[in-house]
């Protein structure tokens, strides 16, 4: 079994018009959303063994932020170039890669792949994962080859906005 956790980064900021997309960082919104998702991360008891984000500035600052929420070591953290933007073949191509010791992988990165990698997984999830948005299934399989889909089992759904 493996569980695989998506997280979309958080809100940034469209303030400083000289930077390059990659570059944007979080807004207040969003340094307050991850915050807020980190808990809830930890509270749904996803436990990650390795944690993969996009180099995107925005998606670092996610990823830092709920590491550090859910007592993940910062240094552990794996920046991938391919998650920029990644396609939902990028992101199956990225797990395909991890050492099948990493029974809980959780990837922090972009729309519109993460909410197709999401759909993909668990069929009619949602039209589009929000900002810092968070999908958790559990994966009927040993090793993370994902290109078909396998039996999976939804762990969580959740957002900023969602009340629970």
């Amino acid at each position: 079994m493996k569980t695989l956790t998506l997280v979309r980064h958080a809100k940034s900021s469209w303030d400083d018009s000289t930077l390059s997309d990659r570059e944007r960082p979080l807004n207040q919104r969003g340094e307050r959303d991850a915050l807020e998702m980190g808990r809830r991360i930890g509270g749904h008891g996803i436990r990650p063994s390795l944690i993969i984000t996009s180099p995107a500035q925005r998606a670092w600052e996610s990823a830092r932020i709920i590491a550090r929420e859910i007592n993940y070591p910062i240094e552990f953290l794996q920046r991938e170039a391919h998650l920029y933007l990644a396609s939902l073949t990028a992101l199956q191509d990225t797990l395909v890669a991890q050492d099948e010791g990493f029974n809980n992988v959780m990837i922090v990165g972009h729309n519109p792949g993460l909410t197709r990698f999401a759909n993909f997984l668990v069929p009619g999830l949602c039209n589009n994962l929000p900002t810092a948005g968070v999908v958790s299934v559990t994966i009927e399989s040993d090793d993370w080859s994902l290109y078909q889909r396998p039996p999976t089992t939804l762990g969580v759904y959740d957002y900023p906005k969602l009340k629970i």
